[in-house]
């Protein structure tokens, strides 16, 4: 039998191999913790680690996690991103001053929310001057979907300081492609965005047969719910019956929509990102899918007198009737159980491109999981296994061919956002595209969805591709694309406390 001294000897033992294992606990939890800190202000070259997706290896993109959260120190004969600018030698076409400002717990641009609709065609240079008049946070503009120079791109930190209170940032590009297209901040984006710091913006091109009526609708959220154009009571369009209508709907929220004409009304989806669908055929009882951050264009004639063209839009209408005319309300139970598959769509036509001669292939394989980021616990995105800010740099070449998959086994849809560059659509889940070139910029990868896109690396500078979804971006789902001899000198956070998400 046991003395008391070796009963108290073992206890003793227990004691210290107890707290031992929870020191360890501590020391370990304490390490993650620290490892897990962001510094107050971090190059977004000096983050993640480059992947070169088979083409040649740049040491210096090879080495940038080397040089810490700086980056890599320029390069003689580097292009600075700021140096990456629309013409500046040309008098503008359209000139424009948006005004941005706070009004309580929403943000307007000149007093409006959306802010004004703009219109210019196919060729103009645009220039646009954004004023902060009270934004606290600082402000920015991003023209979503236009493949403007990397220094207009207007995202905080990587091609540009936020605008502070009283200060002002003027953008100037060509309006090269015909489209719709739509603008917003993108400074502390998943809430300005939200709060209304947004609006449309549409380049027409400068001849050809046009629509009798031509309509922006952008669908928006605010805290008292959905909006088309800022009005709760929806869009009214006076049309008489047999007039061409095209209707641009452009999904400002985070999440998917769908849209249909009601009543078996006929229309054809013209355009899609802003790129024309090759001979898109009449379509009745579909809707069509409009990603987080997607446009869409619908081409339909007014119908006969008495009647009324109901496009739903999820809890919002976009009524075309003649004036005067009584419109039935909606019926919830009349959503078409198809939707129009964009795989195969149209038919084929040339994309100015050979996608199978790929110089750098990426994998974008999208999870989730615990972890903390920034010292705070909790459920992150990850790319390619890893949480932010271990994310990927893809880097590539001036006229490389990219091919990249996108794989997503995380709990949710992710509207995918490649910033500066359109890519087509080869396959989904294996099966190959073989209808109109699908040609997107913002592409909704469902759950457990397999996408393959190409495209030509045809716009240097620095790039977000990231999701479109505005708070999974501020839980980690953000990756760059990198040209070769491309530097950035601006800073995440800073004396421009930048925050692009």
């Amino acid at each position: 039998m046991p003395s008391g001294s070796d009963v108290r000897l073992r206890r003793n033992n227990r004691l210290v191999i107890a707290s031992l294992a929870a020191l360890a606990v501590l020391v370990t939890v304490g390490l993650l913790w620290s490892s897990s800190r962001l510094p107050a202000t971090y190059s977004v070259m000096g983050m993640g680690h480059a992947e070169f997706g088979g083409g040649p290896v740049d040491e210096v993109h090879d080495g940038h996690a080397a040089h810490g959260w700086d980056g890599p120190p320029r390069q003689p004969g580097d292009r600075d991103v700021d140096s990456l600018t629309g013409p500046g030698d040309r008098p503008a076409d359209v000139a424009v001053e948006l005004v941005a400002a706070r009004d309580g717990d929403r943000y307007t641009l000149n007093g409006t929310t959306p802010g004004p609709e703009l219109r210019v065609e196919q060729g103009d240079l645009v220039e646009v001057t954004l004023v902060n008049e009270s934004v606290p946070d600082g402000v920015t503009l991003h023209w979503h979907g236009v493949d403007v120079p990397n220094a207009e791109d207007g995202v905080a930190g990587v091609t540009q300081d936020a605008v502070a209170v009283g200060g002002s940032h003027t953008y100037r590009f060509v309006a090269e492609d015909a489209g719709t297209y739509w603008y917003h901040s993108h400074q502390v984006s998943h809430s300005q965005v939200r709060g209304g710091l947004f609006g449309t913006l549409v380049v027409a091109p400068p001849a050809g047969e046009a629509a009798d009526h031509d309509v922006v609708a952008a669908v928006h959220t605010y805290g008292d719910g959905p909006t088309v154009n800022g009005r709760r009571d929806g869009l009214r369009v006076d049309a008489a019956p047999g007039e061409s209508v095209r209707l641009r709907l452009v999904n400002t929220d985070n999440e998917v929509k769908r849209a249909w004409l009601a009543d078996g009304v006929a229309f054809r989806l013209l355009a899609v990102d802003g790129r024309d669908v090759h001979e898109p055929s009449l379509v009745t009882d579909a809707a069509v899918t409009l990603p987080a951050g997607a446009r869409v264009d619908l081409g339909f004639e007014a119908p006969s007198v008495g009647t009324a063209a109901r496009v739903e839009l999820g809890g919002t209408t976009v009524v075309v009737a003649p004036p005067g005319a009584a419109v039935a309300p909606a019926d919830v139970g009349d959503a078409p159980a198809e939707d129009v598959d964009l795989l195969h769509y149209g038919t084929p036509a040339p994309l100015g491109f050979d996608p199978a001669a790929a110089d750098r292939e990426f994998e974008y394989r999208i999870g989730r999981r615990f972890g903390l980021v920034d010292g705070r616990p909790g459920m992150y995105w990850t790319v390619n296994g890893s949480m932010f800010p271990d994310v990927p740099m893809f880097v590539v070449s001036d006229g490389d061919v990219v091919r990249m998959r996108i794989e997503n086994s995380g709990a949710d849809n992710h509207p995918m956002h490649l910033h500066g560059h359109h890519a087509v659509v080869l396959s989904r889940d294996g099966e190959p595209a073989t209808g109109s070139p699908w040609i997107v910029d913002s592409l909704d990868v469902g759950r457990d969805e397999t996408y393959e896109i190409a495209f030509v690396a045809d716009n240097p500078g620095i790039w977000l591709d990231h999701c479109h979804d505005l708070p999974h971006a501020t839980e980690g789902l953000v990756a760059h694309l990198a040209y070769t001899g491309v530097y950035a000198p601006f800073r995440i956070g800073g004396p421009g406390s930048n925050e692009p998400e």
